[in-house]
């Protein structure tokens, strides 16, 4: 079977050296010494300059703190081309998810159309950076601004990605990450959260801990988002192997783009002064009924790509539904191709010749 996406392994005695020290220490929770190092090889890692990071026990904790310290119960300004994630955390945190659509091209939320999605209620943007691809951050941060709003970031997927020589994740209020098993770092099951401004980096802090400000101090409201040494040596583990998991991820998507007849499909197109990360390959089709034949072909031959992301999450049950006809229709006509350290050329080769 080929699967969409398979995690990386590290090798196993180097993840079992990494526990060790954590048995040695007989500490395995609680901001132990693998987590402690783990943050500070990642901040060298990703090269960040002004954020400090903090990582967590998952992905989508840090949405749910940074709703909580900046969100207010006010409307979100959002994306519904995004995993369900992004907005179920809107509506978790007592917020009004308020949709805008998307660009066809680059998939991430239309600059354009935000401006008039506000209202006296607003309190925040929230964009996902949807397959490591970056929003305009100048234009959302420029509007931000003249309202007063605050941007948080879902860069679930930018793992490494830098925009304008930086990591993506120095841009915004807030901007989170996942470790999830799937993506390209991970720790098994992870996340972080990145911010430039210490008073809020504190808020953010303390609220990952119950809110504690030492044993029997606390600062106010928090919750359990900390992460434990076991999932910090899986990252330690993980980690001095990102440079070949890159490169190999790298040259599949070199082969998807020079062997896919682009004559009937399209592909995200990248921001500009972007170093993008070879995290996902969504390929776009005329049709619904296009898609499914060509998925139902895939199928056949053991293959499994991904509808990612749909449905568009404008559509929710459990929101105010907003026609919004880009992210309908992409929603509809997507389909994220395999993609993996392991995956072989000539496998790949073959899920082209099956798409073409």
């Amino acid at each position: 079977m080929i699967p969409v996406t398979k995690s990386f392994l590290p090798p196993l005695y180097e993840y079992m050296a990494q526990v060790k020290r954590a048995y040695d220490n007989e500490w395995l929770t609680n901001r132990g010494e693998l987590v402690l190092e783990l943050e500070q090889k990642l901040t060298d890692y990703l090269g960040l300059e002004d954020s400090k990071i903090l990582i967590t026990n998952n992905g989508t904790i840090p949405l749910q703190i940074a709703l909580k310290l900046l969100g207010n119960g006010g409307e979100i300004i959002t994306t519904p081309f995004s995993y369900i994630a992004t907005t179920a955390t809107i509506v978790w945190e007592s917020c009004t998810p308020v949709f805008v659509d998307i660009h066809p091209e680059y998939l991430t939320i239309d600059e354009t159309k935000i401006e008039a999605a506000i209202t006296p209620n607003t309190t925040c943007i929230l964009a996902t950076h949807v397959f490591g691809n970056p929003c305009n951050i100048e234009a959302i941060q420029a509007i931000a601004d003249k309202h007063n709003l605050k941007v948080i970031y879902d860069a679930a997927h930018c793992f490494g990605v830098k925009y304008n020589g930086k990591s993506i994740f120095e841009y915004g209020d807030v901007s989170t990450c996942s470790f999830h098993a799937t993506k390209l770092f991970h720790t098994g099951e992870g996340g972080a959260l990145f911010c430039k401004d210490p008073e809020l980096f504190h808020k953010l802090f303390y609220s990952h801990n119950f809110g504690h400000n030492g044993p029997s101090d606390f600062h106010g409201v928090g919750i359990n988002g900390k992460i434990s040494e076991l999932q910090a040596a899986m990252g330690l583990s993980v980690l001095p192997h990102m440079d070949e998991i890159l490169e190999k991820r790298k040259s599949i998507i070199d082969l998807y783009n020079k062997t896919i007849d682009f004559s009937n499909f399209s592909t995200m197109k990248v921001r500009e002064r972007t170093e993008w990360n070879y995290s996902y390959y969504p390929v776009m089709f005329d049709s619904e009924e296009t898609l499914l034949k060509v998925l139902a072909d895939f199928n056949e031959n053991d293959i499994f790509p991904r509808r990612y992301f749909y449905p568009s999450l404008n559509t929710l049950n459990y929101v105010q539904s907003t026609e919004l006809l880009v992210a309908e229709s992409i929603s509809l006509r997507v389909l994220c191709l395999p993609l993996y350290h392991s995956l072989n050329h000539s496998i790949a080769i073959n899920i082209t010749q099956l798409i073409n």
